[in-house]
């Protein structure tokens, strides 16, 4: 029997990885879904370095549903570990690990050198990198990438087909064909699911057959604000803060959020209801992404973007005239001698460093400063300790006092919220067997209830579970 091991996204929502043994008529066949980093905290610092052992060598094929790094961002480490076979993906998932493997390599090299000044000082021995330029280029030669629907053989008689989770550019569910005592067994991986809700994105497509289903819960305990109520909350939150003088700052994730909240703030804009006259992307990787949209913009709801083609008078490149994009650090440092005033989208997401965290040391203290959590933060991130409420934080090195005013407005988020998951389990015909994934314990528990009730029977896996197909 060919079976399936959870190494990764089990009791959190990162790290995301699971190892499919394959049995075929010679050998057996080990297929890695997933290859993600683990983030927030020392704990997810740890197993990020745990190194992946005589796995990567005995390795037959990985496939990735999307770009993001906790679903991808180990996969130069586990290719500088002797990893050497093919890597399958979508176009889009290419295109955007091309980038964001290359950031991550290099925050990470910037990180490791702040560090071993540290170690050196102190005669501590020095620390690497987790992978660097070298291995992400190795990796993106690896890369093979395909379109939906397109059936892919794999080894050892088994076949991957991706479908538009509607998620980010490029996010694929992940379907996979593979024999098994002498049937051929489907295995439906959800990875991200979309918000229905969601700007530039397609709707994600529901899939009727399976036998083993693994869903992500990263929102199974609650559905999102409906879009119109958030537009209006958000809107009144950027009117606040000109009233004050005060700036905003929005944690950026790179990919998909920080170009749905560029579409927002374009609508409002030639609506006449943004009254800041500056807005900062001030990430590099946002705007290689952003970049990257427009060039596949024929990938995206053509619906949304025939409004941003009415909202600039046809020309998308003029979208959003008051934009400016930040490439330098000297142009992201200038950015905080302007006193007041600017809507300021920085990296990183949950604020685990990047540039946010500069601007954190000279807004967070002003009354007038509003901070726009638009994103999900995980527990032990600097951005979870904002939303929960710290009256203090440690930023840089520095203590600072948290005076700013903290919005959480979650109806942006480019996950499937509580309904959509159960709606979009409800539609296999037959009912499969359902794992949860990618969820903190909670919430998870609260989905796995849900579902219940509407005749849906999921577990919740624990690390290294093993099960049969």
């Amino acid at each position: 029997m060919s079976t399936l091991t959870f190494q990764g996204a089990v009791g959190e929502v990162t790290g995301s990885r699971y190892l499919i043994e394959v049995e075929g008529a010679d050998r057996s066949y080990r297929i890695l879904l997933e290859c993600g980093l683990h983030q927030g905290g020392r704990e997810a610092d740890s197993a990020n370095a745990a190194p992946f052992g005589a796995l990567a060598k005995q390795l037959d094929a990985v496939v990735i549903s999307h770009g993001h790094l906790d679903h991808a961002g180990l996969l130069p480490k586990l290719v500088r570990e002797g990893y050497a076979g093919p890597i399958h993906c979508t176009r889009g998932t290419r295109d955007l690990l091309d980038i964001m493997l290359e950031d991550a390599a290099f925050i990470m090299a910037k990180d490791v050198e702040w560090e071993n000044k540290w170690r050196k000082r102190n005669d501590k021995p020095l620390a690497e990198p987790l992978y660097g330029l070298e291995d992400v280029e190795r990796t993106l030669a690896l890369c093979k990438s395909h379109g939906y629907g397109q059936p892919v053989a794999l080894p050892g008689g088994a076949t991957v087909v991706f479908h538009d989770a509607g998620h980010i550019l490029g996010s694929g569910i992940v379907e996979l064909a593979i024999p098994s005592g002498g049937l051929t067994k489907r295995l439906v991986f959800s990875g991200d699911l979309g918000n229905p809700g969601s700007v530039l994105m397609k709707a994600p497509v529901k899939l009727h057959e399976a036998d083993l289903v693994l869903m992500e819960s990263t929102y199974g305990d609650r559905d999102h604000r409906p879009l119109e109520e958030t537009l209006e909350e958000f809107a009144r939150v950027l009117e606040e803060a000109h009233a004050d003088g005060g700036n905003v700052l929005i944690p950026a994730f790179a990919v998909g959020r920080t170009q749905e909240i560029l579409y927002h703030l374009s609508v409002l804009y030639h609506e006449g209801r943004l009254r800041q006259q500056m807005v900062f992307l001030d990430s590099p990787m946002a705007i290689k992404v952003t970049e990257l949209y427009h060039r596949a913009r024929k990938s995206l709801d053509a619906d949304d973007l025939k409004v941003l083609n009415v909202a600039a008078s046809g020309d998308t490149s003029r979208y959003l005239p008051i934009l400016r994009m930040t490439r330098s650090v000297e142009e992201s440092m200038a950015i905080n001698r302007i006193h007041g005033g600017a809507i300021i989208i920085a990296g990183a997401g949950m604020c685990t460093g990047g540039r946010i965290v500069h601007h954190f040391r000279y807004n967070l203290e002003k009354t007038s400063t509003r901070l726009v959590i638009v994103g999900f933060q995980a527990a032990g991130t600097l951005g979870r300790q904002l939303v929960d409420g710290a009256e203090r934080v440690r930023v840089l090195g520095q203590e600072l006092a948290v005076r700013a005013r903290v919005h959480t407005i979650g109806g942006f988020s480019a996950h499937a919220g509580q309904s959509e998951l159960i709606g979009w389990a409800g539609a296999f015909r037959e009912r499969p067997r359902f794992y949860l994934v990618h969820g903190e314990p909670d919430t998870q528990k609260i989905l796995k209830s849900a579902l219940a009730a509407s005749g849906i029977e999921a577990e919740i896996p624990a690390y290294g579970d093993r099960v049969e197909l």
